[in-house]
């Protein structure tokens, strides 16, 4: 069975930084892109970035500059290295494999 699970989320001040983890098994994920989405509270669920097989990546506007997402291969791992956080990046953190989600990790920008 194909899981992939997050973790590194909590609560930040803003302007702080955090490092959210996607643990992938049952399947190569080396093999195909993965991505982080974000849903806010009483917004719909949002595209953060992607990266490809190759490691070309992608990410939207509100985060350019900000976030960065890498992938370890041996390890099955994406990652998402967000700096500079604001309040308006409070939300769940998914990572997405095809047509696979995580459970999501909670991110609060908060002082």
């Amino acid at each position: 069975q194909v899981q992939l699970v997050e973790s590194g989320g909590g609560l930040v001040q803003p302007g702080g930084s955090l490092r959210l983890s996607c643990v992938g098994s049952g399947s190569t994920f080396s093999a195909h892109g993965m991505a982080w989405y974000r849903q806010a509270p009483g917004k719909e669920r949002e595209f953060i970035a992607h990266i490809s097989v190759g490691g070309a990546t992608d990410y939207a506007d509100s985060v350019k500059g900000r976030f960065s997402i890498s992938r370890d291969n041996a390890k099955n791992t994406i990652y998402l290295q967000m700096n500079n956080l604001k309040v308006d990046d409070t939300a769940v953190y998914y990572c997405k494999w095809l047509q696979v989600w995580g459970q999501g990790t909670l991110v609060t920008v908060s002082s």
